[in-house]
């Protein structure tokens, strides 16, 4: 039988996402929605849904129909929920964009979205021609103004009215973020209305945000995690977004004792920094929580540590893109769960425990490969049939690639993967990606790509390299493999090799390399 949350079900509203978050939003008049964390600027929900209602007519006059894609490339800012919700609000379908991508890395999205919008920042204009011509993007917005573009408030300055369009959350989609999924190439991950409305839903009812909630925005929210626990749960719950662009210790600080943030989403580094980095004591934090930590696993022992010095408890949760992405979370109201566990089973949601070697489902204490069902799971990946089928079978059991077990008491742990996934700092690297940028290079004969350990015990790209006639050094392998992707998927790692082990039908013996020395 499979597992189901020990939480009650909860009511999933029939509604598109954007009403869901915005609905209420001018009703909560001047109650700050977003903050800029370096300037101060505010924007209170009433102007947040004057904002969104002004660019989603922008949008409809420049064009803008339903079913069209939307690229949204840019760093975190104020400005990032207003784009994302006026395009909703305009039919489109939002295809969010890591902000570190390549000019070549954002070519391959837009041609594989069908985008034919791209709303960027001034800065990375520059990347956006080196994407090239060829995309089907009819025109590139921008968040600031600059000379030859316009920008989204001179599409705001827009008098038409705003478009009434006919969504259905069950059908149409929302978002369209990238992911590499249990393994391979990244691939749209097709996100419903309904599937996002769900999980907004089915988290708040596990974490309770409200309206007295200051939540430090810092997680990017081209990222799913960032785009559904942080934003968009954060402005349904009605609480204050206060919003970086990026980690900066020193800066995330300063915010978190200024702003008196009372919750923390964040990735495992930042839990890291947390509990060791001496700035930490200089910073008046007793507003705070609880720190949430998603994306990639936390150590216990970490977690336990950062919980000791803030004074809060230290949580964590679990999910995929693929599943909008939260399936398990430790409850707000739980602060004694025990270490480790990435929480209970989501509400509306059942999961199964299956064994690697027999397929057989498997019960509390044992290990097995993590089946996820639920409202929250995506409809498939975009143009990629059999890959949909290998990950979401005919009974509409997702299955994960991750290996978990579940106690007595209904809380779950990660305890290996299955799939190969690197997750660098909470990024998502595809082994299949690096290999093929390392034998490029004319003096690698063969490569693999595996998830190795640096010193903090942060998990890396690990490269195994073979090489060819001549002299090859691990530094000119990550000098190689650093030119040409996004600092975030360098190789961190390389080990020179005879071969690299394979099966007979030529797969790549991953385990095998990570039993070599580094």
């Amino acid at each position: 039988m499979p597992f189901t949350s020990p939480l009650p079900d909860v009511a999933v509203p029939a509604l598109p996402l954007h009403r869901v978050i915005l609905d209420g939003a001018a009703a909560r008049g001047d109650h700050p929605a977003l903050v800029d964390g370096r300037t101060g600027a505010v924007i209170s929900y009433a102007t947040l849904a004057h904002m969104v209602d002004r660019l989603a007519a922008g949008f409809a006059a420049a064009g803008v129909r339903k079913g069209d894609v939307l690229a949204l490339y840019g760093p975190n800012s104020v400005l990032y929920p207003v784009v994302f919700h006026a395009a909703l609000t305009a039919g489109a379908t939002v295809t969010p964009v890591n902000a570190l991508a390549t000019g070549k890395d954002l070519a391959g999205q837009l041609r594989d979205s069908g985008a034919t919008w791209l709303v960027t920042t001034p800065a990375q204009v520059g990347r956006v021609a080196e994407a090239g011509s060829g995309t089907g993007v009819r025109e590139v917005f921008l968040l600031d103004s600059a000379p030859g573009y316009r920008s989204v408030q001179q599409l705001m300055d827009c008098t038409d009215p705003a478009p009434h369009v006919e969504i259905d959350p069950e059908a149409d989609l929302a978002a369209l973020p990238y992911s590499s999924g249990t393994t391979g190439v990244a691939k749209g991950v097709m996100l419903t209305h309904r599937s996002l409305v769900a999980n907004v839903t089915q988290v708040q009812a596990m974490l309770d945000l409200r309206p007295d909630d200051r939540v430090v925005a810092v997680l990017p929210l081209f990222h799913i995690y960032g785009l559904t626990v942080l934003m968009n749960l954060g402005l349904a719950a009605g609480a204050t977004l206060v919003v970086l662009p990026r980690f900066e210790l020193t800066e995330f600080l300063r915010v978190l004792a200024e702003e008196r943030i009372t919750r923390a989403f964040v990735a495992p580094p930042v839990v890291l920094a947390l509990a060791k980095h001496p700035a930490v004591a200089d910073h008046d934090l007793s507003a705070l929580r609880v720190v949430f930590s998603g994306a990639a696993p936390l150590d216990p022992e970490l977690a336990e540590a950062c919980a000791r010095r803030l004074g809060c408890p230290v949580h964590q949760g679990y999910g995929m893109t693929e599943m909008s992405p939260v399936s398990h979370a430790v409850p707000f109201h739980e602060p004694d769960s025990p270490p480790g566990t990435i929480g209970k089973l989501a509400p509306n949601t059942q999961a199964r425990v299956v064994d690697v070697a027999t397929g057989g489902d498997v019960g509390p204490g044992a290990t097995g490969e993590l089946l996820v069902r639920g409202p929250q799971v995506m409809r498939g990946y975009l143009g990629r049939p059999e890959a949909t089928d290998a990950t979401v079978d005919s009974d509409g059991w997702l299955h994960t690639g991750d290996l978990v077990r579940v106690d007595e008491a209904g809380d779950w742990y990660v305890v290996d993967r299955v799939k190969e996934l690197i997750k660098y700092k909470g990024y998502q690297v595809p082994p299949a990606e690096l290999e093929a940028v390392l034998l490029t290079h004319p003096g690698i004969a063969d490569a693999a790509v595996v998830g190795g350990y640096d010193q903090d015990g942060e998990e890396i790209p690990h490269a195994f390299v073979v090489a060819a006639e001549g002299s090859l050094t691990p530094d000119d392998v990550i000098a190689h493999v650093a030119q040409r992707v996004a600092p975030y998927k360098k190789v961190r790692l390389v080990t020179l090799v005879d071969r690299i082990p394979k099966s007979p039908s030529g797969k790549i013996l991953r385990r095998e390399l990570r039993a070599l020395p580094s």
